[in-house]
């Protein structure tokens, strides 16, 4: 009889294939059954192409940064209870959920060696909360008391915007969703897509432009290339400095248009659009044209049926006649 092989205590289990990892990999898309929740409401997902402008509006409201492999079963409830945390609080604060395995230069950036790992982001500056999994008493104590302590030191360094909600994440979805299936991009905007995720933005805007040359009616392409210019313009723009700059010169159309940009990637709709309205109406009948234009290209963002699309859109026209 052949000797049975011996294990042999020197050859490490860890390497290029890690068995231990495997065990709670989860091949269910967020949001499936027995997948991990799915962003939604007050949470978003975050990628390397986006980290930047994610960055920027925690100058408008604070971010919870949740750095996690979102195929691991062993983070799943801990990206619940945080989702749920979040949303229960109605826009003071937004989760920022990012795949570490997908997006290892954030990681990187944040020297985060393993998920999961939990930031609070206000003004731009990430605050370490803990990393490793939490038990269930830290859990209560980040929930209870984490949280509200920093929307509270946001609010003391004047960052106190409200979010963006993004759509009810328990909502019914349709079975191109249910399949993770992706948004089909249109042919036609495949060069101005490639732009955008290599962080080109004014490239974005032009290729968006030819695309509209040839269909003005492409309502996705007008959206997009007003997306594309706004961060092409403001989104790396120090908030602070933007902010000082427009109440130093209250008259400056420029120093207006600046910071109604930053309400705009801030999520502030209706500010950056009053913001605007009000100057007009204060006085600056003469700044009328670029304030229309830069108006124009804001209300290409919102969905038609906005009722702040539409209440500023007949505020407009009577300050114009």
């Amino acid at each position: 009889m052949a000797d049975k092989q011996q294990f042999n205590p020197g050859v490490s289990l860890a390497g290029a294939v890690d068995l231990e990892s495997l065990k709670h990999q989860v091949k269910a898309e967020p949001g499936q059954a027995g997948g991990a929740p799915r962003a939604g409401g007050y949470v978003i997902d975050t990628s390397e192409n986006t980290f930047q402008a994610m960055v920027q509006t925690s100058t408008t409201f604070p971010v919870l940064l949740l750095l996690w492999v979102p195929t691991d079963e062993r983070l799943f409830a801990l990206a619940k209870s945080l989702g749920d945390a979040v949303n229960a609080l109605d826009g003071k604060i937004q989760l920022s959920r990012i795949d570490i395995k997908e997006n290892p230069s954030i990681a990187q950036a944040l020297q985060v060696q393993s998920a999961p790992a939990l930031f609070g982001l206000v003004g731009g500056r990430p605050i370490p909360i803990i990393q490793g999994l939490p038990g269930d008493q830290e859990m209560k104590q980040i929930v209870e008391q984490v949280i509200p302590q920093i929307i509270e030191a946001a609010q003391k360094y004047g960052v106190t915007g409200t979010a963006p909600y993004s759509g009810d994440p328990n909502a019914e979805r349709s079975e191109d969703d249910a399949a993770g299936a992706e948004p089909e991009v249109p042919p036609e905007h495949a060069e101005a897509v490639r732009l955008a995720e290599q962080g080109d933005y004014a490239g974005a805007a032009v290729a968006y432009e030819q695309v509209l040359e040839q269909d003005p009616s492409d309502a996705l392409a007008a959206r997009e290339r007003s997306k594309a210019l706004l961060l092409a313009r403001s989104g790396k723009a120090d908030v602070r400095v933007v902010r000082a700059a427009a109440a130093d010169k209250p008259d400056d159309v420029e120093a207006q248009l600046a910071v109604a940009d930053i309400d705009m990637i801030g999520g502030q709709i209706n500010d950056a659009f009053e913001r605007l309205l009000d100057y007009i109406a204060a006085g600056h009948r003469a700044q009328i044209d670029p304030v229309r234009r830069r108006l124009l290209e804001y209300f290409a963002i919102p969905e038609a049926t906005d009722g702040r699309l539409r209440h500023a859109r007949r505020r407009l026209a009577s300050l114009m006649y």
